[in-house]
């Protein structure tokens, strides 16, 4: 049987990488884009050429509507959905404390905790039929920097991390595995042009992590191999937070 993932925001930067990544292994891929159809047709033909198997689909993934469609259509096109990948993300403002407003924190949970909820009951009842799933956030270091001005991010981030645990005790007892991989500062498309110096130097491996580098930790979490590993926050970005 064909396994389907689904991979949200995978039309350009990391989700594209993640979804090329998952087609590789064997995966038929369903490719979330909101906006950018373009983009998202460049990275199926991409696959295709490659001999997988993949379709692109617009949804705004923090919809109830839209993502109860998106799960339908992809199972019926591709197969059934038994992994999902919560890749995407909105606009990310840095906000001090005196500017903070509830509502920066509800744009943050939207994409971070909505969305992924949204995602998984949407998906759940395949996965149960199937005793087989596999969940993976994709969550962020910012957690541990705990860098000033990023406060609503990284709450929403750190909600992730909690849902994560919370999911795997309760799903492990339908096959379904919830992990969460926290990548470092990944540049992709939009940060063309900015000073990579500084970060570079504070971390131990002595590089920028690229987006192969966290597709291939998603990889590894959606295959067989890694059937006995969940409710982990397994961070890709070289040590930069080793201290």
């Amino acid at each position: 049987m064909q396994r389907t993932a689904l991979v949200t925001g995978a039309s350009r930067g990391l989700g594209a990488v993640i979804a090329r990544q998952l087609a590789a292994a064997g995966w038929a891929v369903a490719v979330n884009y909101r906006s950018g159809p373009e983009a998202a047709e460049g990275v199926v033909q991409a696959i295709r050429t490659g001999g997988g198997t993949a379709a692109a689909y617009a949804a705004d993934v923090t919809e109830e509507d839209q993502v109860t469609e998106l799960a339908e259509r992809a199972s019926r096109d591709l197969g059934p959905v038994l992994g999902l990948i919560a890749n995407a993300t909105g606009p990310q403002p840095p906000a001090p404390i005196e500017d903070l407003t509830w509502q920066i924190h509800l744009d943050q949970l939207r994409f971070f905790v909505k969305s992924p909820t949204l995602l998984v009951q949407a998906a759940l009842p395949t996965m149960r039929q199937q005793h087989f799933g596999r969940v993976i956030m994709i969550g962020s270091d910012m957690v541990d920097r705990a860098k000033p001005h990023w406060s609503a991010y990284t709450a929403a981030k750190a909600a992730q991390h909690g849902l994560t645990r919370v999911w795997a005790q309760e799903l492990g007892p339908d096959g379904i595995t919830v992990n969460l991989v926290a990548p470092g500062w990944i540049p992709v498309e939009r940060h063309a042009g900015s000073d990579q110096t500084a970060y570079r130097s504070a971390v131990p491996l002595g590089r920028i992590g690229t987006p192969n580098d966290v597709a291939g930790m998603v990889t590894h979490l959606a295959s067989d191999a890694a059937g006995f590993v969940t409710g982990q926050r397994i961070t890709v970005n070289g040590g930069h937070t080793v201290t």
